[in-house]
């Protein structure tokens, strides 16, 4: 009697699904899948840090200081200041009162916003505001100022920073009601030496920040930002 082979064969489909059902291959499979998704995040950050210079190159928002142009849980790509700068910049920075003159604007308004280390503390969380004025180191700024953006003070004796400690810029924040006065006047910065700033901030991704990672991992591209008033702050 001849052997019977359809009992003591296994068919190629039977072994291919077993394979494909192994510990070992669904394994295989989450290593490679997670590796390609590190590799492609990896090589957009390299490709974003190429263009823009700061790294981060994106920043998340977790504060309403600059709406309605700049959303809380937006992401905004950040570009070194010096590398594209516009008309009549300072430091690669154009300021609202020059941009005023010249028709600059960015995020719907006169001048540049810019990503800076209040009172150039590394320690401290970054804000991002919109550059004001420049001032000389000394200076009587209180005339140049926008009488509206600097409370009560009468005179440059009552205006905090002002004569100016330094040469910099006089920032603010764009909501018409968190943020109605400089952030010199209220004491979230001192004048804002140009070394303090990280970037300027060039066009945001609506909602993407509320997706919050940190850059000390691999796979991470943004950074927490926090755009508060020092007085109130919505991250340290």
């Amino acid at each position: 009697m001849g052997r019977d082979e359809s009992t003591s064969s296994t068919s190629p489909d039977e072994t291919e699904e077993a394979a494909d059902t192994s510990p070992t291959f669904r394994l295989g499979l989450y290593v490679r899948d997670i590796s390609t998704s590190v590799g492609a995040v990896m090589l957009v950050g390299a490709l974003l840090f190429a263009v823009s210079g700061v790294w981060p190159p994106l920043v998340a928002i977790e504060s309403g200081s600059m709406e309605p142009h700049i959303d809380t849980g937006d992401m905004v790509f950040v570009m070194d200041a010096e590398r594209f700068p516009g008309q009549e910049a300072r430091h690669g920075v154009v300021t609202a009162a020059t941009g005023a003159e010249t028709g600059y604007r960015t995020f719907q308004q006169s001048g540049d916003v810019i990503v800076f280390e209040p009172n150039g503390n590394e320690q401290r969380t970054p804000i991002i505001h919109r550059s004001m004025l420049w001032v000389d180191a000394g200076e009587n700024w209180y005339d140049r100022a926008n009488q509206t953006y600097i409370g009560s003070a009468d005179s440059c004796d009552e205006l905090r920073n002002c004569p100016a400690p330094h040469a910099g810029f006089i920032t603010k924040g764009d909501n018409k009601v968190t943020n109605t006065r400089y952030d010199q006047v209220t004491g979230a910065s001192t004048v804002v030496r140009p070394e303090w700033v990280i970037g300027t901030g060039i066009f945001r991704i609506p909602r993407l920040g509320y997706v919050r990672v940190q850059p000390s991992q691999l796979w991470h591209t943004a950074a927490s930002l926090a755009v508060g008033e020092a007085s109130a702050p919505t991250a340290s």
